[in-house]
């Protein structure tokens, strides 16, 4: 997944100007989410320099978002590492975050990474036409960007296989490419996807739907001539009773092929239970695996305990209480040493809670209740 460091807000960010070339942006169109109700939004944009993220940082009321816009777009053709926050539910919002996108797209030939973040309900009818066109400008061949790492899996727009296609041939040296967006409707086809390998001989990292995935595309990167490829992040969802699986041989072919592989695995709620024993495969290296699926999952969490015991580092659990899940659970802490976290949300026992802590000594995060609580259920940090 996408990571950023924590950017420090320092300020007078007027001093900025003439300084080192900004290669950070962190953009929130959006007030933020604990804002009291009477305060006004604010438009926040944050740059920093390749030294030192937080180099300066502007902040400004919605009433002058002209006059912001206008500060930002003095130092935009200098990002080099842009990251988008807004809230698409608002017109203002999207107008504006389309604007910046379009100003990209003409002035701006360093930009190398993009990330596109909504948090937001789209409006009834609202499919992000706008927000996509404007992703197509920047990936026009007439334009010098060269994009090498794209994240749109929190833009809840649905893609298409010639928008990806274009993604893929005008940015020929992308590294990482995540369109796995969790949108209703994948109209991503493996094809697309063999496509977006060849043209990108140095993608290392992708994120798809599983209906996005087949025995060809597996295939290509099984090529002698393939990089080394590292990530691969899958989204498992109610089409993919319809899709043929991939097969145990073409799984351990691509690991022993590419030996640092590491594989994130989530499982929609609207996947039938049946289908996941038939997704999951002995020979997948498995690092964070979400089952989100509230049935009843003893028997699969067995399987990833004798399976995933090696490489599996976080675990997220949407199922039923029992006694035969707290025992599972218990057996999955003891062989599953490399552990960072593990999420279950249904009460478990003490024991549960206990024998993570002490079997797994790389734990950082759990979330495990011995007694119901309210919702949202938070996290607690190991320290």
């Amino acid at each position: 997944m996408c990571s950023h460091k924590q950017q420090r807000n320092i300020p007078a960010p007027s001093p900025c100007a003439g300084k080192a070339p900004l290669s950070r942006l962190l953009f929130l169109a959006s007030p933020p989410p604990l804002l009291p109700l009477g305060r006004s939004p604010r438009w926040e944009p944050q740059a920093g320099s390749a030294e030192e993220d937080g180099l300066c940082s502007e902040s400004c009321d919605s009433e002058d978002e002209e006059g912001m816009l206008q500060s930002l777009l003095q130092f935009l053709s200098q990002i080099k590492r842009l990251k988008i926050v807004f809230d698409q539910s608002k017109e203002v919002n999207r107008k504006n975050v389309t604007r910046i996108l379009d100003v990209l797209a003409k002035q701006n030939h360093k930009l190398q990474q993009l990330c596109i973040v909504c948090h937001g309900e789209n409006p009834y009818f609202y499919s992000g036409q706008d927000i996509l066109q404007s992703i197509r400008n920047i990936c026009d061949t007439e334009n010098q960007i060269d994009l090498q790492h794209i994240d749109f899996r929190q833009m809840p727009f649905t893609l298409d296989d010639e928008l990806v296609e274009l993604v893929a041939t005008s940015n020929p040296n992308l590294h990482s490419l995540f369109i796995n967006n969790r949108t209703l409707v994948c109209n991503v086809a493996p094809g697309t996807i063999r496509k977006v390998l060849r043209a990108c001989p140095k993608l290392s990292a992708l994120g798809v739907y599983y209906a996005s995935l087949s025995d060809d595309v597996f295939q290509e990167l099984l090529k002698p001539e393939r990089a080394a490829f590292t990530h691969l992040d899958i989204f498992c969802e109610r089409l993919d009773k319809y899709i043929p699986v991939i097969s145990e041989e073409l799984w351990a072919a691509v690991s022993q092929k590419h030996p640092q592989l590491c594989v994130d695995l989530e499982f929609d709620h609207t996947v039938p239970a049946c289908k996941i024993p038939r997704i999951l495969k002995l020979n997948i290296p498995v690092s964070t695996l979400q089952l989100n699926t509230y049935n009843y999952m003893v028997n699969q969490i067995r399987f990833v305990t004798q399976s995933y015991s090696s490489t599996l580092k976080k675990l997220t659990l949407q199922t039923t209480s029992s006694e035969d899940l707290n025992s599972s659970l218990v057996d999955l802490a003891r062989q599953c040493g490399k552990l960072l976290e593990i999420h279950c949300y249904c009460v478990v026992s003490q024991e549960v809670v206990e024998a993570f802590l002490a079997h797994c000594p790389s734990l950082k995060q759990y979330t495990l209740k011995v007694t119901k609580e309210r919702h949202p259920w938070k996290p607690v940090t190991v320290q």
